[in-house]
């Protein structure tokens, strides 16, 4: 049993999501809070083609009947759903969670403080960063066929390419350091987001910065324990 968990980025209507491994994470999962932060469904992929398998209509089902306190925080890909959050109660644009040991944190999908998404340009960009994930995702199948074949782990290869590029690695930078600002200028002491894919906790000038990660790649999920400690989750 866990306090609270924190998941994000799942991309339901997307061939990208181990929804196998999630499916099984949540079958057996327990917890007095779950946080859905944002990207949960991929409306940006069911707008261009419609993908639904049985298995992510199942995940769906399992995450709104969950025997815990729910609270879904809609992303950029699910962005339709920010309408509806003075309507359903579920819904929520960004929730404050007070942790264990009483610090505050912004719970937050996290597209606000990507400087990509402020313009219509950058959108347009990030648009083609979706077509070239794409890529690499089905490139990244074939490769792991290979490697299993081998006797090989999964291995995932935007992950890899994210962590060798400076420029992403400039981007995380800022990203991280506009949500640090922010907190500051607004009292919290911490920050729980996703939308970058790239699950992390650590401190930055005096604040706390917690990422939960994905699952497409990294098929993670954030937690806090009963005793206040928290954990990363590798599933």
């Amino acid at each position: 049993m866990y306090k609270s968990v924190f998941i994000s980025d799942l991309h339901l209507g997307s061939k990208h999501c181990q929804s196998e491994k999630l499916f099984q994470f949540l079958e057996t999962l327990e917890t007095q809070e779950l946080f859905l932060v944002g990207d949960i469904v991929d409306g940006w992929r069911l707008s261009k083609k419609w993908y639904w398998p049985k298995k992510h209509g199942e995940i769906l089902n399992r995450l709104l009947s969950f025997d815990a306190k729910v609270h879904y925080i809609p992303g950029n890909h699910d962005e339709f759903l920010r309408g509806f959050t003075n309507l359903a109660p579920i819904l929520e644009k960004e929730a404050e969670y007070i942790a264990v040991d009483g610090k505050r944190f912004l719970v937050i999908h996290g597209d606000l403080f990507d400087q990509l998404m402020r313009s219509r340009f950058g959108r347009k960009i990030m648009a083609l960063g979706d077509v070239a994930y794409d890529f690499l995702a089905h490139l990244n199948i074939f490769l792991n066929k290979v490697r299993s074949f081998l006797g090989y782990k999964h291995w995932s290869l935007s992950k890899y390419l994210k962590q060798k590029a400076k420029t992403a690695a400039n981007f995380v930078g800022s990203f991280e350091e506009e949500m640090v600002k922010y907190c500051k200028a607004n009292g919290y002491d911490g920050i729980i987001c996703g939308h970058i894919h790239t699950p992390n906790i650590r401190s930055i000038d005096g604040i706390i910065y917690m990422n939960d990660g994905d699952w497409c790649e990294s098929a993670s999920a954030l937690v806090e324990h009963l005793d206040g400690t928290w954990e990363i989750l590798y599933l």
